[in-house]
């Protein structure tokens, strides 16, 4: 376990920085008083830019030399699916997970203090992703669409 350290503290450090990535551009073009927002009316068209954002970002991390020498898991459901495939050990697992917390907590962090209460704002809301006013919805395939008699 303590051979693998620096791709223990890659994965925090990769992930630390997309969650400050997310933070900046979800504060950029969602909170109230950002010029981006005003600019952009079409919340679909910002949440496209916010999704092409964060796609490059993790893109960008993914093929850095930090990811391509840790592996780039950034997600501890990846790094889980490695473990279940044999391909990394329970240990190993166990350290990356608890690393990718602590990164992505401390990449939060950063942001609020470089982006201030902005980053808190009920529309910001720490780039946290969650179902839209009317709950998450079921799948289409999942609604119970059959013929009547």
């Amino acid at each position: 376990m303590t051979r693998h350290w620096p791709e223990y503290a890659i994965e925090a450090a990769c992930l630390g920085l997309f969650m400050i990535s997310a933070c900046v551009f979800v504060t950029l073009l969602e909170h109230p008083l950002s010029p981006a927002r005003a600019a952009l009316a079409d919340p679909t068209l910002r949440r496209v830019l916010v999704g092409v954002a964060m796609g490059l970002t993790a893109i960008g991390l993914i093929y850095s030399p930090w990811g391509q020498q840790s592996g780039a898991h950034m997600n501890p459901s990846l790094t889980l699916t490695y473990l279940r495939l044999g391909k990394i050990a329970p240990a190993d697992a166990l350290a990356y997970v608890l690393a990718q917390f602590v990164g992505g907590l401390s990449g939060v962090l950063v942001a609020r203090v470089v982006l201030g209460s902005a980053v808190a704002d009920a529309a910001v809301n720490y780039a946290a992703t969650l179902p839209g006013p009317r709950g998450p919805s079921p799948p289409s395939w999942a609604s119970s669409s059959s013929p009547s008699a």
